[in-house]
């Protein structure tokens, strides 16, 4: 039997069965009563920011696309769709990785090799685990609430996050590593899967003469983590939680990272998880968390319907 209908099945069962037993902890007429002084000017501020935050992503993104000859380029307008209707795509596949993917097909369908269309959305990924790793190292540091920053489940998400965040860019600028993973794929036994690979690894390995531009993308992701910290904090005061906006520093970015796992659909029932967790080691009850965990995930949705209009209404762009 394939993996593939399996992981159908199993990934939304994951995210009902998580969010169903979180919401039972917290109490579901507690969660009710949590958000019903929920404050819309708060949730206004929160929207206008995903707004921000949206363009900046795909501000980043078209940065990424400077190793493309600028013959094989697409049309700017055609880019955007295709980031936006991604976007919209990813709400309805497993965390970000689904989203991920319909970004890399749609580029390769506008005369972009796969490779580079691959390696342009696999350096935005990374780069956004690093962002979300700097931001979250420098928040528990300055948010110094309790043990925060000596719990073993906060230690292992940031080393675990660093190292694949290191083994991913040692490609990029070390010969070594680029030549070891080149190594590796050209012994991959399916063929396909070996040139996919051995192309991968070569345009990933454009982006080491690309470096105003790297860092011109981490950047705009650190500002892209600073953005969602805000509006979590914003939809924080909408509930009521008076957590100081440094707790948010030093908590977001790692239930970010817990949304990131590709084990339920759109990070729900992780985020759920994260949020009644993690805020509860700063003294947040479980019924405001887990609304506030619902607010987060439906801000994202927001964000992500222009997209849905795109796709339902949008020219189609002509493939090359």
């Amino acid at each position: 039997m394939s993996l593939r209908p399996i992981g159908r099945i199993l990934r939304p069962l994951v995210a009902v069965l998580l969010t169903v037993y979180v919401l039972w902890r917290a109490s579901p007429s507690a969660v009710l009563r949590a958000g019903a002084g929920t404050d819309l000017r708060w949730i206004g501020l929160a929207i206008l920011l995903v707004v921000i935050d949206r363009v900046l992503m795909a501000y980043r993104w078209i940065v990424l696309l400077c190793p493309i000859d600028d013959a094989s380029r697409p049309p700017m307008g055609a880019v955007l769709r295709i980031f936006f209707v991604s976007t919209f795509a990813g709400t309805f596949l497993p965390a970000s990785i689904g989203g991920d993917i319909v970004r890399a097909y749609g580029l390769s369908q506008l005369n972009v090799a796969p490779g580079q269309a691959v390696a342009s959305v696999l350096m935005d990924r990374l780069l956004g685990v690093v962002s979300i790793l700097v931001v979250g190292a420098a928040g528990l540091f300055f948010a110094r609430t309790g043990d925060l920053a000596s719990t073993r489940a906060i230690t292992l998400s940031l080393l675990v996050g660093a190292a694949g965040s290191l083994a991913a860019a040692s490609i990029i600028f070390s010969e070594r590593a680029a030549a070891l993973a080149q190594w590796v794929a050209l012994r991959i036994p399916v063929a396909a899967i070996r040139t996919i690979g051995a192309e991968l690894t070569r345009a990933t390995r454009a982006y080491g003469a690309f470096h105003a531009e790297l860092v011109n993308v981490l950047a705009g992701s650190i500002a892209v983590q600073v953005l969602r910290i805000i509006q979590a904090w914003c939809l924080g005061r909408a509930l009521g939680i008076e957590a100081p906006l440094a707790i948010y520093f030093g908590l977001i970015p790692l239930i970010l990272l817990v949304m990131l796992l590709p084990v339920s659909i759109n990070g729900i029932g992780t985020s759920q998880m994260g949020f009644v967790w993690f805020f509860g080691r700063a003294g947040v009850a479980e019924p405001q968390a887990f609304a506030l965990s619902v607010l987060f995930v439906a801000l994202g949705v927001i964000g992500n319907l222009p997209g849905g209009l795109l796709y339902a209404f949008g020219p189609r762009p002509p493939r090359t």
